[in-house]
């Protein structure tokens, strides 16, 4: 049996290039080969990856389709909804139907970078298909890193308002903010928004003597803190380490703080009422938490809340 090269055994190959380093069509076809896509082989013992997945499916494609949405989100390390199908956009009218990969078309190709759509036409194409909430979280996460700013996003919807999901970043601009530094964060925000509490300064600066710390949500009129803590202020030492000592802190200078934990983020709304009962503690008068219509309105698909224009030329980002 003729040995093979190194260079076939680790990621998808496209037949051109095995037959150029010199293998036969019976073997790519016989069984130490398995047929990815049309064209694209991978070595029988090689288990792909995402990554793996992802190259596979942009040999087996046009160089001009584009990865979009939720995948192209991945590749920046947001993950939001299930990592297949991967997703792609071509323009023009190609049907052609690849496992585990859907084909968006559309009339006129969005913004596109050197790696696919641009994040900003994937947050549209994203948006379109998300819960309220999740929306708002994708759009506060580009934003805190840089990956969009508000005017890129104002411009595309502005310029392209019939494409799929504009209309729904429109709604969701005067929700986003750039502190929030997860989507966990960005979501604890909107559940105190939508249920009719004070709004908060995400990540804003605590001066506690002469020490500055930073709260995931700081409501400086009613001195109240609102800490979310995640896996990692478990598992990390040192990360569990400097929350006593914020915490310390926050004691000694009558700061008042509820610390959110993952299993208080299964239980909503008792985590809302404790939120206000701290508040309330801080001297906040308001209203109590209202669970009604605006509440629900975070865990409806957002495409469902924003009316689309009718006669506006539809497509898809």
């Amino acid at each position: 049996m003729r040995e093979l090269p190194d260079t076939l055994l680790h990621r998808p190959v496209p037949r051109r290039e095995a037959l150029a380093l010199g293998l036969s069509a019976r073997v790519l076809e016989g069984r130490r080969f398995v047929r990815v896509h049309h064209g694209v082989y991978r070595h029988r013992d090689h288990a792909m990856t995402f990554a793996d997945d992802l190259a596979a499916a942009k040999l087996a494609l046009p160089p001009t389709a584009y990865v979009t949405g939720a995948t192209r989100l991945r590749l920046l390390g947001l993950e939001v909804g299930p990592p297949y199908p991967l997703r792609f956009v071509v323009q023009g009218d190609l049907h052609l139907a690849l496992d585990g990969v859907f084909l968006h078309r559309t009339v006129l190709l969005p913004p596109v970078d050197e790696v696919g759509v641009t994040p900003a036409a994937a947050c549209l194409a994203v948006c379109r298909r998300v819960r309220t909430v999740d929306a708002i979280g994708v759009g506060d996460w580009l934003l805190h890193r840089g990956h969009v700013d508000a005017d890129e996003l104002t411009g595309l919807v502005t310029t392209e308002p019939w494409r799929d999901g504009a209309a729904e970043v429109a709604w969701v601009l005067d929700q986003l903010v750039g502190d929030a530094r997860s989507m966990r964060e960005s979501a604890l925000r909107c559940y105190l928004v939508f249920a009719g509490l004070p709004p908060a300064e995400p990540n804003g600066p605590i001066v506690l003597g002469d020490v500055a710390v930073h709260g995931d949500l700081w409501f400086p009129a009613y001195r109240t803190a609102v800490e979310y803590e995640g896996v990692q202020h478990q598992a990390d030492r040192g990360q569990y380490v400097s929350d006593i000592d914020r915490y310390a802190l926050y004691r000694r200078h009558d700061v008042h703080y509820v610390q959110i934990t993952t299993e208080k983020m299964r239980t909503l709304r008792a985590g809302v009422r404790e939120i206000h009962e701290c508040l309330v503690r801080g001297g906040y008068a308001g209203p109590p938490p209202d669970f009604g219509a605006t509440w629900d309105s975070l865990f409806t698909r957002l495409s469902q809340l924003v009316p689309r224009s009718r006669g506006l030329r539809r497509a898809v980002a």
